[in-house]
C-alpha cells in the first residue's frame, strides 16, 4: 500500500477506514494532510462550542488517566471527552461506545476540531480531534494526558469520528 507522510514520516490513512466506522479493505489513500487541512463550514454553533471543548481538554493535559476516573483530578478516555463536552453544555453518554451513538458519524476528512475520534476495532478509545492532525486523549492506566499525532496507535487504529450532538 502506498503512503504520504505527514510530519515526521507518519502514514496516510485509507479513505475507507475514514469514511466508514469499521475499517474494510482501503479503496484509495487519503492523505495526512488532507486531514490537517482546514475544514469548509461549520456545524451551526459547532464552533463555538468545539472551542470550550478542546479549551477544557487542553486544560487537563499531564493529569493522570485513571480507568473509570471522570475528573476532576484524572480522567479516563471517555470521561475525558464526556466532561470536555459537558464544559460545552452537551451532555455525553459514560462509555466510548455509547459516544459512538451520540452524534452524527463524519468522515474523518471532514473532521473538525471538538469532534470525537474513536479507536481499535471495540471502539474501546475515543479522543477529541483538536486539528491539524492531532488529538487530545487519555491514552490509558498509568500515562496523562496529553495531545498527540492521531496515528500514535497506528494508522489501522482509526475507525472514525463522532461530532456530538
Amino acid at each position: 500500500m502506498t503512503t504520504a507522510t505527514y510530519g515526521a514520516g507518519l502514514p496516510s490513512i485509507p479513505a475507507s477506514a475514514l469514511a466508514a466506522p469499521i475499517a474494510e479493505v482501503p479503496a484509495e489513500p487519503v492523505t495526512a494532510a488532507a486531514l490537517a487541512a482546514p475544514t469548509g463550514a461549520t456545524a451551526a454553533g459547532h464552533s463555538t462550542q468545539a472551542e470550550r471543548v478542546v479549551a477544557f481538554a487542553r486544560a487537563q493535559i499531564g493529569r493522570p488517566c485513571v480507568w473509570g476516573a471522570v475528573g476532576p483530578g484524572s480522567y479516563d478516555a471517555a470521561g475525558l471527552t464526556q466532561a470536555a463536552w459537558k464544559a460545552a453544555g452537551v451532555m455525553l453518554p459514560r462509555t466510548t461506545q455509547a459516544q459512538w451513538g451520540a452524534g452524527v458519524q463524519v468522515s474523518l476528512v471532514d473532521v473538525q476540531v471538538g469532534d470525537l475520534v474513536f479507536f481499535h476495532d471495540d471502539l474501546g478509545h475515543v479522543g477529541i480531534w483538536s486539528g491539524d492532525g492531532m488529538v487530545i486523549h487519555a491514552p490509558g492506566p498509568g500515562a496523562f494526558i496529553r495531545e498527540e499525532s492521531v496515528f500514535y496507535a497506528g494508522e489501522s487504529a482509526i475507525k472514525g469520528a463522532v461530532r456530538p450532538a
